[in-house]
């Protein structure tokens, strides 16, 4: 596939490191994706991310086998992983996140719904980035649950939005660090864990992490 990185690989699957920019799936504008790619390839995704989210991506090879994937992805025996860089200054509600672990179960609102929502943290660093005049957190993350843009809706709810956020995040913090040269969302997904499979995969961050962590 198109210089994508893959992580793994057997005869029913295939993990794939996304690189932030690539859509998922086709659509309106949408020139090149990885939907179509796997297609090529004889695959299909178990799981999404977003176009500027980067990552573990597990994809399933034939219809059994896509089958019995999606069947383990959402259950209590995986594990979805992920490293945040999100704002941690006196500009934001909350000055950091209030410990160095915890949980974060606000409801969230899913087609007019409110729906249980689950992420829990671990703060890994926190630091200045000089150049921007900003403080800001590196977390660890971990789903729950599965909401749509859960990660980032949940830390911009609790005062903490995630660098680059164009959607939920501090618009005039990303406007400030695009003109720094920062323009990346900075959420990846780092690690996924299939107990029933014995599989561990972890995806090494994007260099553009690389001055925060």
């Amino acid at each position: 596939m198109k210089c994508l990185e893959i992580l793994y690989e057997d005869a029913n699957s295939i993990i794939l490191n996304k690189p932030a920019g690539l859509a998922v799936q086709g659509g309106k504008g949408v020139k090149c994706s990885l939907d179509q790619q796997l297609k090529e390839y004889g695959a299909q995704l178990i799981h999404r991310l977003d176009k500027d989210t980067s990552g573990v991506l597990l994809a399933a090879k034939g219809r059994e086998a896509a089958a019995h994937y999606s069947s383990l992805i959402t259950g209590k025996k995986t594990i979805k992983q992920y490293i945040a860089v999100c704002a941690a200054n006196a500009a934001v509600k909350e000055s950091r996140p209030e410990q160095n672990r915890g949980i974060i179960n606000d409801d969230l609102l899913i087609r007019g719904a409110a729906k249980k929502s689950l992420t829990m943290y671990k703060v890994i660093k926190t630091s200045t980035l000089q150049q921007a005049d900003l403080e800001y957190s590196v977390l660890e993350l971990e789903l729950g649950t599965g909401r749509m843009h859960q990660i980032r809706r949940h830390l911009a709810m609790n005062g903490n939005p995630i660098l680059g956020d164009d959607k939920y995040g501090d618009f005039s913090l990303n406007k400030k660090l695009r003109k720094t040269g920062f323009r990346h969302l900075f959420l990846h997904a780092s690690r996924l864990v299939i107990k029933e499979l014995n599989l561990d995969i972890t995806a090494p961050l994007p260099e553009y992490f690389n001055l925060f962590v």
